[in-house]
């Protein structure tokens, strides 16, 4: 089968780790950002790097149409790269909105990007999969899904409706051999960690029972493993990556 992904929000931080570990397998990749000029850079830092995976930047904003998606996708399979795997990681973060004061059009906004958005370029996607007799589809949840954090309501939502999502398209599109499946990080050594942007560093979220956060590649590992042939009889799973904190009933102080 072909190996090509697109992986959304590929320019920085996690999304460009997951665009690392599929290229340095020999995927081609398709790096998105909202600004053009960010894919174009980022690729040709990954094309440096990687000499046996073809990079392609692209531009795509959660304000497009569906009909200019359908458009991009479309080139995408007249490009002759098919793609095998999609991987959503771009997400709408909604912070510090607080419930009372939180306008519709704010909880709107962040349901948009995260849940309608996606499932646009999943459509699109998975009927290139469907031609090629299967393929992967890979959310970047989050452990909020379960365990929520104080105002961000609208965030942590649309993460547990991704986890529906995903099994919901398990279901529907297994019968063509393609499969869907979530990783849910935690806290992630970002540039808003490398920041310490709120007291990260400091909060009781970065005191995991292994002792560690995630790092880059520990969500690149587990976003490849169920986007490539590893995980070729899973569908419809989750896979926690949050140094244990799930597992306790309460955090030490």
């Amino acid at each position: 089968m072909t190996k090509n992904v697109l992986i959304t929000g590929a320019c920085k931080n996690t999304g460009y780790g997951i665009a690392e570990k599929f290229a340095e397998n020999g995927y081609n990749v398709f790096i998105t950002s909202r600004k053009e000029e960010e894919s174009i850079e980022a690729s040709k830092r990954l094309s440096a790097k990687y000499k046996q995976a073809e990079i392609f930047p692209l531009a795509l904003d959660d304000s497009m149409e569906e009909s200019a998606i359908a458009e991009v996708f479309e080139k995408i399979e007249k490009s002759g790269y098919p793609l095998s795997c999609i991987v959503l990681n771009a997400a709408n973060l909604g912070l510090d909105q607080e419930f009372y004061t939180m306008s519709i059009e704010q909880l709107q906004a962040v349901f948009n990007t995260n849940v309608f958005w996606n499932f646009v370029l999943v459509r699109e996607a998975t009927k290139q999969m469907k031609k090629l007799g299967g393929g992967s589809v890979v959310f970047i949840t989050s452990n909020t899904a379960y365990r929520v954090i104080p105002n961000r309501l609208a965030y942590e939502s649309t993460k547990g409706a991704l986890l529906s999502m995903s099994r919901a398209i398990a279901l529907d599109l297994g019968k063509y051999g393609i499969r869907s499946n979530c990783v849910l990080p935690g806290m992630i050594k970002t540039d808003r960690w490398d920041a310490n942007i709120g007291g990260q560093r400091d909060s009781l979220t970065a005191k995991t029972p292994i002792g560690d956060i995630a790092d880059f590649d520990d969500i690149a590992n587990a976003t490849y493993y169920f986007g490539s042939d590893l995980s070729k009889n899973t569908t419809g799973a989750e896979l926690v990556v949050d140094g244990g904190n799930m597992i306790r009933l309460t955090p030490e102080l």
